[in-house]
């Protein structure tokens, strides 16, 4: 059995924040502890809009408060988003993410994330 508190990881290596400030995540299961996917509790900033495309990645994403928007940029289509709102990328859709306020997001990777990834120029993750 695993057992982690969200505020005990948020002062660990767990924590990683992005380079281009748009974003943090608190990394609270990895691939290390060998369940398959990852799930992170990950805040995106006030003001944030930003373009990714998961190439590598399956990414389902929980709206746990704040508000925003997600544009798929492959049929132009615009969704809001909401405490309550579940989006699933699971095409490796290429999206732009927008924060009307700040969003606190529960997300699941699948395959999982190894805990420091960041966003590439393209806006993935790499494999590792």
């Amino acid at each position: 059995m695993i057992v982690r508190k969200l505020q005990e990881a948020e002062s660990t290596s767990r924590r990683v924040i992005s380079p281009d400030g748009h974003w943090e995540s608190t990394r609270m299961l990895l691939k290390n502890d060998n369940m398959g996917f990852s799930f992170h509790i990950t805040t995106i900033f006030k003001g944030a809009d930003f373009t990714m495309h998961y190439k590598n990645h399956l990414e389902s994403v929980y709206c746990l408060s704040g508000s925003g928007e997600i544009e798929n940029l492959d049929d132009g289509k615009t969704h809001p988003i909401a405490e309550g709102t579940l989006y699933i990328l699971d095409n490796h859709d290429r999206h732009i993410l927008r924060a009307f306020k700040e969003m606190k997001m529960a997300c699941v990777f699948n395959p999982p994330l190894n805990g420091n990834e960041v966003h590439n120029a393209e806006g993935a993750y790499e494999l590792i």
